[in-house]
């Protein structure tokens, strides 16, 4: 599946390179406009981002999120100031379909858990890396935690997915890191959502093999919003290779 990513900035759909805030691009002024406008394209679901949340630590685009879900009527899976149950349940009550836990899945594991049994098949865990290493706090922060040994302590949770990002490659458009994407799905047995890096259709090709091993979608971006991907092509290829299948 390819997922079109809406990040939120200031009320805004913003791209950042790297997760570094200051070098942002803006794309669009009205966020619901541009869902609506991917779900036009043939999106099967939304990858949105409160990026204010991550680094507040609380929702900050709860009211524009809540229109995307009313108004496109698409799966949409959350993330960004997601850090108590209260929180899960406010998003969950909105018709968001799935919330994304990211710096609490390393800051604070017993929630993490929590909630991925609290809430069945309804959290994803997102595992953002540099060099495979974690990093929380909106990218600010650096851990010495490896992404493979993060994840392998959810194995028993069931959580929903796992969203792997390659934070170097990010906004970069230098495609997607593969073997580590694969890595991880061979590890955990969970199901894996690419992002970070897609440059165009060829990263779509290079994914499609993994399927096999655990990877059942992309993220994609900065890729999206400047036209080096097509969203109905990839989708399109997508669609057919199930079909060889």
């Amino acid at each position: 599946m390819v997922i079109p990513a809406i990040d939120l900035k200031g009320g805004r759909c913003v791209r950042l390179r790297q997760g570094d805030l200051n070098r942002e691009t803006v794309y669009a002024d009205d966020p619901v406009a541009t869902a609506a406008a991917w779900k036009r394209q043939g999106a099967e679901r939304l990858h949105v981002v409160d990026l204010d949340g991550s680094f507040a630590g609380i929702p900050r685009h709860e009211a524009v999120i809540r229109k995307m879900v009313a108004e496109t009527g698409l799966p949409i899976q959350v993330g960004g100031g997601i850090r108590n149950i209260k929180t899960v349940e406010s998003y969950l009550r909105t018709g968001v379909r799935w919330v994304i836990l990211g710096t609490s899945v390393f800051m604070d594991p017993s929630f993490a858990h929590e909630a991925c049994r609290m809430f069945p098949n309804r959290v994803i865990l997102g595992i953002d890396a540099v060099g495979g290493r974690v990093a929380v706090r909106g990218w600010t922060e650096r851990t010495e935690e490896t992404a493979l040994a993060l994840a392998r302590r959810f194995m028993e949770d069931g959580p929903a997915a796992l969203v792997y990002t390659d934070i170097a490659r990010d906004g970069m458009e230098t495609g997607v890191n593969i073997e580590a994407t694969g890595e991880l799905a061979d590890v955990v047995g969970i199901p894996v959502i690419a992002s970070g890096g897609v440059s165009g259709i060829n990263d779509i090709e290079r994914l499609l093999p993994l399927e096999k091993r655990g990877v059942v979608g992309v993220i994609a971006g900065k890729a999206l919003y400047t036209g080096a991907l097509s969203l109905a092509e990839a989708i399109e290829r997508t669609r057919g290779r199930v079909r060889e299948a």
